[in-house]
């Protein structure tokens, strides 16, 4: 039945609710090892990253479950309308006819699957990719069919996501301003392959979305990257010349994080070089870095990149379509706003 194109909801409601980090104050004693004690407080800032991934995958379930529930009770007010059982109204719904795939669209199933299908040939496993096609198809019109529903009986959503107070730590900041309806905040390191992946997506989102996003950097250089502190320092000291941007955006650019990279990408902003190497060589930056760990550990960051969207945390390097679909939910609750 159409329980097939639903998740299964047992997850959701067996999932025992995350408490860790309600139950009982920081200064609980856990465990003591000899004369030292270990408090809950120390125990959540251990796993912070851990707990809050575990948080965001349980919304994820929970709201996962909510849509399937939702679009149960669309289907049993549809046939309600029509005279129906739900029972009935799935069975058609599940029998109704589909197109005969096209040549072209078994051949291109069995092209992208060749190495699953274990060397057998087209005409060996033809019935099952027609079977898996026409299943396909049944699939998407029953949900063209839930994104009618949806649309005539609109669903007034409550499950609030978790979020994390995330501060910008007054760093430098692009696109639309305080004004912008959507913050960004990441904690990045320059010499991160996956941070590079990170910016060009980021670079994406604030094309499409332009003022309605305001982005901030915050850094958080990994211990085994040798260059990464220094990428960010330097950036920093750019940066008060107002030139931040211009030096971050040039060492991504850079193939590689050396010396020189870093060095060309700050001359090739035109930049006060005395003023510069002051700012390089009394360190006046590194304070501000530190900062930027600190507060990325705080709130569970354990690698980079890590995004957070209106503080709803992204971690690692994402497609464009998952932040694209926290920042149009998080758009929709301005507008219903």
């Amino acid at each position: 039945m159409i329980q097939r194109f639903l998740a299964p909801l047992a997850i959701a409601l067996l999932l025992p609710t995350y408490a860790l980090a309600q139950a009982g104050s920081a200064n609980e004693v856990v465990a003591t090892v000899g004369d030292t004690t270990i408090t809950r407080g120390d125990l959540e800032k251990a796993v912070k990253a851990q707990l809050i991934e575990v948080d965001n995958q349980r919304y994820e379930i929970l709201e996962e479950g909510l849509n399937n529930l939702v679009s149960e009770k669309l289907l049993e007010m549809e046939a309600k309308t029509q005279g129906k059982s739900l029972d009935e109204f799935q069975k058609e719904l599940m029998s109704a006819p589909v197109e005969e795939p096209s040549a072209e669209m078994v051949q291109k199933v069995y092209d992208e699957n060749k190495e699953q299908l274990g060397g057998k040939s087209l005409d060996e496993v033809r019935g099952r990719i027609v079977e898996f096609l026409k299943k396909q198809g049944q699939a998407e019109k029953v949900q063209a069919l839930l994104t009618q529903l949806r649309t005539k009986t609109p669903a007034n959503i409550k499950l609030a996501p978790p979020v994390i107070e995330v501060s910008d730590g007054g760093r430098a900041s692009r696109g639309g301003g305080a004004a912008a309806p959507i913050t960004i905040i990441a904690f990045s390191d320059y010499e991160c392959p996956y941070c590079k992946k990170g910016e060009e997506v980021i670079t994406q989102v604030m094309t499409t979305y332009g003022d309605k996003v305001r982005y901030v950097h915050r850094d958080y250089p990994l211990p085994f990257h040798q260059n990464a502190r220094k990428a960010a320092e330097a950036a920093r000291c750019a940066g008060e010349q107002e030139k931040f941007w211009e030096v971050h955006d040039a060492i991504f650019k850079a193939d590689a994080i050396t010396d020189e990279t870093i060095a060309t990408a700050v001359t090739a902003t035109a930049i006060d070089k005395t003023k510069y190497d002051a700012c390089m060589s009394e360190g006046r930056t590194k304070k501000m870095i530190d900062e930027d760990m600190a507060a990325g550990a705080n709130v569970g960051v354990s690698g980079t990149p890590a995004f957070f969207v209106n503080g709803r945390m992204l971690s690692g390097a994402q497609p464009f379509d998952r932040f694209k679909a926290l920042i149009d939910e998080e758009l929709a609750k301005t507008s219903a706003n």
